[in-house]
């Protein structure tokens, strides 16, 4: 009989809880394992010995957790290095924890592999698990992440809105979206358009660099022709020579704990860009708003249906596997688009997925370098579910 232990790392989303819960429920099913320990704040919660009884915990109040936003079980952004790692690996050995369960982002996996490898080469049976999470939906070899979904229906949703918005008191509207090197959030806010002249007008993600005259010459031609313009942008946005937007207008560079610049949690760029739009084209109503943390975690709109059944059935699987397969990363392979949208599962080697990401394939993105293309709305529609209808009546004939 032995122990186990699950944990939750990076940005929350609003279905890592979900992964969660399907970890625990497959835990229950499995003999040889005596206890699941939950690590309150990730590896920062591991090395203090932070835990809590995941067995104990009622199937009711399961269920609650399954549906919250969020970390159940906090977060942390430290990234483990090899001595950090040692002290891990100690504590496992101290409970006899022989399964650890990762649910998070590249980093993660990596924290996993690490772990893994050590204990290979100190004789340490472990059998070590990553649970792919991130909004940016940048991990390799899964086709997608879970929590993906569901923010971009948050971001879907909430440009739907900002669009009627600037219909009704029309001028420019810029929102910055997350997405550091991968605009596949961004993305989803070309998922709002119903309607010919909807917004967005103009999309702009870190895989196409953008001039400043070029921006400002694409939203003064859309501005001509709607007499209003609405812009979805990266925050990891960046001009030719690639150093991101944000980055250039900081005075003092702030940076997280995987030394990059901080990029969310600050209206920098959007003031910038609304500024630069008013001053130079002269355009009077200009307003900009930065989604930053809000598209994680909001409690209040449905989430992704598909996102919340895979998120948990990745939680399980990792279970499951780890019964027969010393380590791994769970990945999802599509089987259909739209109407036929599918998936099912597989395992990869850690190291596949560990401190890797990937970017919007080029055939997502327009050749103009500012909107999606069709085939990036059947990537995402089916992830991000169905959409509400809007109607406008200001198009409608005048008596």
């Amino acid at each position: 009989m032995t122990n186990a232990i699950v944990s939750q790392s990076g940005g929350p989303t609003g279905v890592i809880n979900a992964s969660l819960v399907g970890v625990i429920e497959q835990v229950h099913k499995q003999e040889q394992i005596t206890n699941l320990y939950g690590a309150v704040h990730a590896v920062a919660g591991i090395v203090k010995e932070a835990f809590i009884d995941l067995k104990k915990i009622p199937s009711a109040t399961l269920e609650l957790v399954a549906a919250s936003p969020s970390s159940a079980l906090g977060s942390s952004r430290d990234k483990p290095d090899a001595a950090y790692c040692e002290k891990i690996l100690a504590v496992f050995k101290k409970h006899d924890i022989r399964y650890f369960y990762y649910i998070g982002g590249n980093d993660s996996a990596n924290t996993c592999h690490i772990i893994n490898e050590m204990a290979q080469q100190s004789g340490y049976e472990l059998a070590a698990f990553h649970i792919p999470k991130t909004v940016d939906n940048d991990l390799l070899v899964t086709d997608h992440c879970p929590g993906f979904g569901t923010a971009g229906r948050f971001v879907a949703c909430a440009l739907m809105g900002d669009d009627l918005d600037n219909r009704a008191l029309p001028g420019v509207k810029i929102d910055i979206i997350m997405g550091r090197h991968a605009g596949f959030l961004t993305g989803t806010a070309a998922l709002a358009k119903q309607r010919e002249d909807d917004g967005p007008h103009l999309v702009y993600v870190p895989e196409r660099p953008v001039t400043m005259e070029r921006f400002l010459a694409q939203v003064e031609a859309a501005y001509k022709q709607h007499g209003r313009c609405v812009v979805a942008a990266s925050e990891g946005i960046c001009d030719e020579d690639h150093v991101t937007w944000a980055e250039k207008l900081a005075d003092a560079v702030e940076r997280d704990s995987h030394d990059n610049v901080q990029l969310s949690g600050t209206g920098a760029l959007a003031d910038f860009l609304a500024a630069q739009v008013k001053t130079k084209l002269g355009i009077k109503r200009v307003r900009a708003d930065t989604f930053g943390y809000l598209q994680r975690s909001f409690a209040g709109l449905q989430r992704s249906t598909v996102d919340v059944l895979e998120a948990r059935q990745c939680g399980r699987l990792a279970v499951e596997w780890s019964m027969s397969e010393a380590s791994g990363s769970v990945a999802i392979r599509r089987l259909g688009d739209g109407a036929d949208y599918g998936a099912d599962y597989f395992r990869t080697e850690l190291k596949n997925v560990a401190e890797k990401t990937k970017s919007v394939p080029d055939e997502y993105i327009n050749a103009e370098g500012n909107g999606m293309t069709r085939a990036f709305i059947d990537y995402a529609l089916p992830l991000v579910g169905e959409l509400p209808k809007t109607e406008y009546l200001g198009t409608y004939p005048k008596i």
